[in-house]
Order: structure tokens, then C-alpha cells, then sequence
């Protein structure tokens, strides 16, 4: 037995003792739920007003919901549940949720999926993935997007670009003609685009350009991104970087984000935020999906799930489970999106029904490029730091074959944790 199913077993040991006392509804009243999550503006309205809903409408459940910061959650969680005093169900970013699964705090939700009523059978299938841990559902989604570019229309318009890239030649093509070294000091004063090649969204951008070169940094709990597709990605967008300056080399997704807010780069990658940011620095923006690449036209997702803890009662189960199910129904599946600004977790919700909202109108046309990252991997933080550690060496040029081989060790170590 590895020492990770020692833990687990341990854990998940703990948790179930503490859970033993739970008797909520058994005096006759309504089976009583907290709920933490760490939305805090116009989502969590919506949220609440969700949850409102469902408590008028079941006498015999009521949902109390706890606002707190996602750090915290992530903090504190597992203390209090051992302590027999963590919430019932509990919202959190995707790549955080096989953490807590593997060390037995989530109740699995393989029997809720399976059933009709649970709203289920529409999902996103990569949002679904996210919330697998070891074949088994240990969540239910509430967002799953994926990465986009955004772009400065004033700039593509003053280039005389009439339409977004396609494919990633057209791409980094499009991406040249909108770079503006007017100095010729070799240092654009305006990027066509601007990549980090460390720190951003998640490290998603990465994986994003691996995929649609028909590559991956894992499968399954073996590594794989020691492969010579993900060799020829970083050959092509190092030398696009670094050796065509269509994007400045260094930078990370916050300076990505002042560059593209400072009118500075025509095109970034970042996630629903940027529309805001754009707005708020007067930019007439644009959305797009990543331009494909040689294998396929593929995004890193961003994604957030709910789980049901072990600190429950089977009763308690049953009335989280009737939530879910309420949060996933059509009327609140599209109230959640136009309120979260993310695109409806049901692939049967039909365009129109969120074309009052520009924004997730236009994510929604390109969710079904989304991939969640890394899914069911437990030591998701050391696995995205070897590829951070690579992908800015390799841009900065790095011996790229000597980089994936460390980076191979690296994450398969972090695999077998």
C-alpha cells in the first residue's frame, strides 16, 4: 500500500467518526445544510438567490450558505470535518477537489449521476471530468470554461485585420503583422500578442498549445510530456516568441494582463475576467477560441465544483443531492450562467437562451474546446510547477530535449506522491 492510500485511509477514518453524530431532521425538522464557497459578487447573488429558491420550495431541507475566501476553504477544511463541524457541502476550484476526494473528506456521487432526476445527463463532459477522481464522481460542477483569446479590435482594425486566426500559423501570422517596433531597437512598443510563459491562468495556456499538437503532460497517473509532440509545441512557439517578438518573453499572466489592459498587446489568453478588465480600461474587445493547432483546436478549462462531505448524514446526502439537482434544472442552469458570466454547464441549454449576456454568449459558442486540467490528479501544484519551470526556460532557450526529460521526472515523481 502506498503511502498516499495510507493517508487516505487515515484521513477518511477520522472524518467518518466525526461524522457518526449527524442526526439533522431526525426531531422532525427540516434537514439543516451549510454551505461554504467563496463566490462574492454578482455570482454569489445568484447563488443565493438559487438557494433561496430551493429552501421556499422544500419545507423539510434548508441550506445555509457561508461566504468565505477560497483560501480559506482551502485552509480549513479538512480541520473542521475531522472536528465534526465542516459544512455539508462545499464549493472549491477544480484542481483542489481530487485533494480532498483522495483523502476520503468527499462523498462519492456515482449514484446521483446515475439517476434521472439528478440533471446530470447533459453536462459537459469535461466538466464531468474534472470532478473524477479515480473513476469515481466525487463532485458536481459549477463552471467550467475554457481558456479564449481576447483581443483589441481598434488595434486589429488600425492593422487592417478583418478576421480572427483560425489555425496557428494564421495565428502567429496575424500576430507579426500586429507587432509595431517603430524604434527598430528590437523591443516592440506593441506585441501582436502576449503569452506568459509562466504563472498564468492556472498554467493553462501551456497544456492548451500541448493538446493541440496532439500532446498532454499526463495520463492518467503516468507522465507524458516528455513526447516529441510537445518537443515540436515549444520548438514552434519559443521561436515565435523569442525569435518573431510577437510576444514578450518573461512575462507572467499578471503583466500579460497589464499589457493587454495598457492597450500594449492586440491578443491574450486569460479567462471571463478579461472582458471586465477590458471594459474597464475602455477597450473594445473581442473573443475568440484559441486558433487550433497540427492535431486539434483545444483549450485548458477553468473550472469550480460543489462536493458533498463525509461530515453528513445519509439523510443529509439525499437533500444535498435534491440541490444539485435543483442548481442543474434549465431555468437555474441559465439564471447561474448569465449570473456568473461563464457558460452553461449543459450542453442542451441553447444559445439564445444566454445571447442577453455578450460575453457568455460568445464562451458558450467555444466550450466545447474546453479540457479540464489535469483531472483527478492529487498533486496538481508540484505537477504545474515542473511545467511552468520548463516552459520559461524553454521560451528563454532552453535545451528543450534536456527540459522535457526533467520535467518528465519531475511530474512523475509528483504523480507517485
Amino acid at each position: 500500500m502506498t503511502r498516499k492510500r495510507i493517508l487516505a485511509g487515515a484521513v477518511g477514518a477520522a472524518l467518518a467518526v466525526a461524522a457518526t453524530g449527524c442526526s439533522a431532521g431526525d426531531d422532525g425538522g427540516p434537514v439543516e445544510l451549510t454551505f461554504w464557497h467563496g463566490y462574492t459578487e454578482a455570482d454569489g447573488d445568484v447563488l443565493q438567490g438559487i438557494v433561496d429558491d430551493f429552501n421556499a420550495a422544500h419545507d423539510d431541507v434548508e441550506i445555509k450558505t457561508e461566504l468565505k475566501t477560497w483560501d480559506s476553504i482551502d485552509d480549513t477544511l479538512l480541520t473542521a470535518l475531522s472536528a465534526g463541524e465542516g459544512p455539508g457541502i462545499v464549493a472549491m476550484p477544480a484542481e483542489r477537489l481530487p485533494v480532498y476526494a483522495s483523502r476520503g473528506a468527499f462523498a462519492e456521487l456515482d449514484d446521483f449521476y446515475a439517476g434521472a432526476e439528478s440533471n446530470t445527463a447533459d453536462l459537459n463532459p469535461g466538466a464531468v471530468a474534472m470532478v473524477e477522481v479515480e473513476g469515481a464522481k466525487y463532485g458536481v460542477p459549477t463552471g467550467f470554461v475554457p481558456l479564449a483569446v481576447y483581443y483589441n479590435q481598434a488595434l486589429f482594425d488600425a492593422a487592417g485585420v478583418t478576421a480572427f486566426p483560425q489555425t496557428w500559423d494564421e495565428w502567429t501570422a496575424t500576430a507579426k503583422r500586429l507587432t509595431v517596433d517603430e524604434d527598430g531597437d528590437g523591443t516592440p512598443e506593441q506585441y501582436g500578442a502576449v503569452l506568459p510563459d509562466h504563472a498564468t491562468v492556472a498554467n493553462g495556456l501551456w497544456p492548451s498549445l500541448f493538446y493541440a499538437n496532439g500532446g498532454a503532460v499526463v495520463d492518467g497517473d503516468t507522465a507524458v510530456i516528455d513526447s516529441p509532440e510537445n518537443a515540436a509545441t515549444l520548438e514552434y512557439w519559443s521561436r515565435a516568441i523569442a525569435g518573431d517578438r510577437i510576444s514578450p518573453t518573461g512575462v507572467d499572466g499578471i503583466g500579460a494582463d497589464e499589457l493587454f489592459s495598457g492597450g500594449k498587446a492586440a491578443m491574450t489568453v486569460g479567462g471571463p475576467w478579461m472582458a471586465s478588465i477590458a471594459t474597464e480600461n475602455g477597450i473594445d474587445y473581442g473573443i475568440a477560441a484559441l486558433p487550433a493547432g497540427p492535431a486539434a483546436q483545444a483549450a485548458s478549462a477553468i473550472g469550480v465544483s460543489m462536493a458533498v462531505t463525509v461530515d453528513t448524514s445519509r439523510e443529509e446526502q439525499e437533500a444535498a443531492e435534491e440541490f444539485f439537482s435543483f442548481f442543474l434544472n434549465e431555468e437555474n442552469s441559465v439564471a447561474w450562467s448569465l449570473g456568473s458570466g461563464w457558460p452553461p454547464l449543459r450542453t442542451d441549454i441553447p444559445a439564445d437562451a444566454v445571447a442577453e449576456n455578450p460575453v457568455v454568449a460568445s464562451l458558450t459558442e467555444i466550450a466545447g474546446t474546453g479540457r479540464p486540467l489535469l483531472p483527478g490528479v492529487v498533486n496538481s501544484t508540484d505537477v504545474l510547477s515542473a511545467v511552468d519551470e520548463l516552459t520559461q526556460q524553454a521560451v528563454a532557450g532552453g535545451d528543450i530535449d534536456a527540459l522535457l526529460a526533467a520535467a518528465q521526472t519531475e511530474i512523475q515523481a509528483a504523480l507517485d506522491e
